[in-house]
């Protein structure tokens, strides 16, 4: 049931059918961790339980957001991908969540508690942000070693740029080739889980594949590059709607919204929208981007409010309070279509819709 006028629909079937795409694409042997960070990419996936509990494994990007999946139940494996503060290392022992770490400060900090754990050494090969440096993966695994109560089940890294530049993806994947070597020479069979591969990595790289693969946007149907539908058959998950709560014709020379920045030009008919950007349609579109009212496109005019938008829908022949907004609809207008008229990427604007937009399942 809807709660309210706008919402965002989602597919939970189409979810389950690009699981389905990238297993076969990744093969049998190979397991999936799916990213559900950002409360999964702002789909709200993460929280629905029958879907989430086919994984073994799932990876967010903090500690409260694994604590989230423990409260709704989720009682498998959660690993967090970025190294968490001293201070929430009492709540990673008693929720029994798995962490990654590069640290010397946060290792000794683990190790000194006493409480058993279990990591996942993060390589740094160059995405320059976290992980340690390649050369020292020996000293920094006898290091861990030398603490009883913890365990290093996994050993990771992340690819920069896997949609863009292959010369340096291949140093990198050559560069965490040779710490894995040098990890199994130490920890032997013991080492569960080795991953580098995000969505672009997947769909580009087969040998980066290892025995686990964290793919992100494409779980949702979405592009991480310009050649994702190429590679895989996907099925977008999420269509953002609003409905029409207000009507109205003005002259010619009305101007429209904050600032005047539109000036009706003919005798127009102004239909305004509940979703502004504290929903998450960005300020960017005003003037300039689109939805859709009945298969068809129109305009938005005037500045996107904090709360609310409008719209130019004279050439509608029908329209009326209450009827089906698109910002998009995955068809006529694409996730992509909407990130590239705001400048940026489509993992920023499917992650940053507000909270107080519901998401509906089906």
């Amino acid at each position: 049931m809807e709660t309210r006028p706008t919402v965002m629909e989602v597919d939970l079937e189409s979810f389950k059918y690009n699981v389905c795409q990238i297993q076969k694409y990744v093969g049998e042997n190979v397991k999936i961790m799916p990213v559900i960070k950002a409360n999964a990419y702002g789909t709200w996936v993460n929280k629905v339980n029958s879907v989430i509990e086919q994984f073994d494994i799932v990876a967010v990007a903090a500690v409260d957001e694994a604590l989230e999946l423990r409260k709704n139940g989720y009682q498998k494996e959660i690993f967090v991908l970025n190294q968490p503060y001293k201070d929430e290392i009492g709540k990673i022992v008693d929720n029994d969540i798995t962490i990654g770490i590069s640290s010397e400060s946060f290792l000794k900090a683990l190790g000194d508690l006493g409480d058993k754990v279990k990591v996942h050494v993060e390589i740094g090969t160059g995405m320059g942000r976290t992980g340690i440096n390649p050369n020292r993966t020996e000293e920094y695994i006898n290091k861990i070693k030398s603490y009883e109560n913890i365990e290093i089940e996994g050993i990771y890294t992340h690819f920069s740029s896997a949609d863009i530049d292959d010369e340096y993806t291949k140093k990198q994947l050559q560069s965490f080739k040779q710490a894995v070597k040098i990890a199994k020479e130490i920890i032997g069979d013991n080492l569960k889980y080795i991953h580098c591969s995000a969505s672009n990595a997947i769909l580009n790289y087969p040998d980066s594949y290892y025995n686990l693969v964290r793919p992100g946007i494409i779980l949702y149907g979405y592009e991480s590059y310009d050649k994702t539908m190429e590679k895989i058959n996907l099925k977008p998950i999420c269509k953002l709607k609003s409905k029409v709560t207000f009507l109205k014709e003005v002259p010619e020379n009305t101007s429209i919204g904050y600032s005047r920045s539109f000036i009706t030009k003919r005798r127009t008919k102004v239909a305004t929208i509940p979703i502004g950007y504290a929903d998450g349609l960005r300020r960017a579109l005003s003037n300039k981007g689109e939805v859709v009212i009945r298969n068809k496109k129109v305009p938005i005019i005037g500045n996107v409010c904090m709360d609310s938008c409008m719209l130019d829908v004279t050439d509608l022949d029908d329209v009326s309070v209450g009827d089906d907004v698109y910002i998009w609809d995955n068809k006529n207008i694409t996730l992509e279509e909407v990130a590239r008229l705001c400048d940026t990427i489509n993992y920023e604007i499917i992650s940053t819709i507000s909270y107080r937009v519901p998401r509906i399942f089906y």
